[in-house]
């Protein structure tokens, strides 16, 4: 069972965000401000933290920036009223890795809370698994039912990308950019190619496909959950 702390201020939002957390089967922590949070976390570990912006003695922005100083990767989602998107950013550049306003829809909380966790377990693993399938970071290869394919390493990184955020529409030029990099003499045919031998490859798995969304770019569906 997953620790989450929530760190708010106000008695009745982190009463009310606790109670949803332990429904899906979150154990809980609980903080009131940054400073108090620091405190918690010298003596819990958490594996994700909810936190708000505005908040006595040390603030959101305050807490994510020591914490990330400080070394620590653990997945933060940041709540507030504010929604300007200087207010975003600024979390953003401190550390944060999601952003949600309030007042949030609790089933959208819920949401982006597995996301991370699911990618936060993909970094500490450098596995990605996918049903019966497992992605191994560190060999470039594809198990399949216990069989071992290692790939090209572009092939193996821009399938590694889709698939870590299933269901995002990723542009050619933003997969050009993390997978070959700003000054690559490549240009996007070179997405299409690569997608194009990916779906060859794996024409034969069921469980997830390579969907072209016509006019932005491609997306990764997974069907095993």
């Amino acid at each position: 069972m997953l620790d989450i702390l929530v760190v708010e201020d106000d008695k009745n939002t982190r009463k009310l965000i606790t109670t949803i957390l332990k429904n899906y089967g979150y154990n809980t922590l609980e903080a009131t401000n940054g400073a108090e949070a620091l405190d918690v976390l010298e003596h819990s570990h958490a594996d994700l933290m909810v936190l708000d912006v505005m908040m006595p003695k040390m603030d959101g922005y305050e807490l994510a920036k020591t914490l990330r100083d400080a070394g620590s990767q653990m997945p933060m989602l940041m709540l507030s009223a504010k929604n300007q998107s200087t207010d975003i950013k600024q979390g953003f550049i401190v550390g944060i890795d999601d952003y949600l306003t309030k007042p949030f829809d609790f089933e959208e909380l819920i949401l982006r809370i597995k996301a991370l966790l699911r990618r936060s377990k993909i970094v500490a693993e450098n596995k990605l698994t996918i049903g019966k399938i497992v992605l191994d970071y560190q060999a470039y290869s594809v198990i399949t039912d216990g069989v071992a394919e290692t790939l090209p390493q572009k092939e193996f990184l821009l399938l590694y990308k889709l698939l870590s955020y299933p269901e995002r529409v990723f542009t050619r030029m933003q997969l050009m950019d993390e997978i070959w990099g700003m000054d690559a003499e490549s240009d996007d045919h070179t997405v299409n190619v690569h997608i194009n031998r990916l779906r060859a490859r794996f024409a034969d798995i069921k469980e997830f496909e390579i969907v072209t969304v016509r006019g932005l770019g491609y997306k990764a569906v997974r069907h095993d959950e």
